[in-house]
């Protein structure tokens, strides 16, 4: 099992907290292949959320996660070899995340406020947001398709008969895109518009209206 991290940095350079994590730092225990792989992937993708593909260089990755450069290029080659796994790795992060919050939300019959929640926390837990634009920058586009489309033929269903299915992925589309940069510029955007204070870093009512346009634009009644 990976040993949990926490980024710190002084200046520009990244190191772990050694008052929580001094067994990782201490020593540079040789550890399972995998595991080393998938701390030094989780410690790159930390980086580049917060700080873009300039930010992710193998020294840095190394002291994150206590080895040495050459440890790092053991595992990767070298820095490109690097970033090519890891936006693919990263991928993978976002379209898990996203699978279980649509998974549970179908489970649980949950009405449409509840999914624009947990799509909004999703995002802004563990630093999503960030890196769905950080890697979105870098090049990284979802091989995948219909992520979302059960969420589409769940909210289609609940439509008026004849209803479009492309209104309503295009609503879908239009709500992912929304809550996938709350996060980072939901605040500045609501401030743009004259908001203050509190009510311009508070996401909740943002997040209400969202849900409730959803409703509107599908035209869904709630019993």
């Amino acid at each position: 099992m990976a040993v949990p991290f926490t980024l710190k940095y002084q200046g520009k350079r990244p190191y772990l907290d050694q008052s929580r994590y001094s067994a990782v730092v201490g020593s540079r225990t040789r550890r399972p292949p995998d595991e080393a792989r998938r701390m030094i992937l989780d410690a790159a993708a930390e980086l580049l959320a917060k700080g873009g593909v300039a930010a992710v260089q193998v020294r840095q990755v190394a002291a994150a996660v206590g080895m040495t450069d050459a440890g790092v290029t053991h595992h990767f080659g070298n820095r490109e070899q690097l970033l090519a796994e890891l936006l693919r790795h990263g991928g993978r992060r976002l379209r898990t995340a996203l699978e279980d919050v649509v998974g549970a939300w179908l489970d649980r019959d949950a009405d449409l406020l509840e999914l624009v929640e947990s799509l909004e926390g999703t995002y802004r837990r563990g630093g999503y947001g960030e890196l769905a634009v950080a890697m979105h920058a870098a090049g990284w586009r979802d091989p995948g398709k219909g992520m979302l489309n059960p969420v589409v033929d769940a909210l289609h269903g609940l439509r008026p008969h004849g209803s479009s299915i492309d209104d309503t992925r295009l609503a879908v589309a239009a709500l992912h895109q929304a809550m996938a940069t709350e996060s980072l510029y939901g605040t500045a955007f609501r401030r743009s518009a004259g908001m203050t204070g509190a009510a311009a870093d508070d996401s909740s009512a943002q997040v209400s209206w969202w849900a409730r346009q959803l409703q509107l634009a599908l035209g869904i009644t709630t019993p």
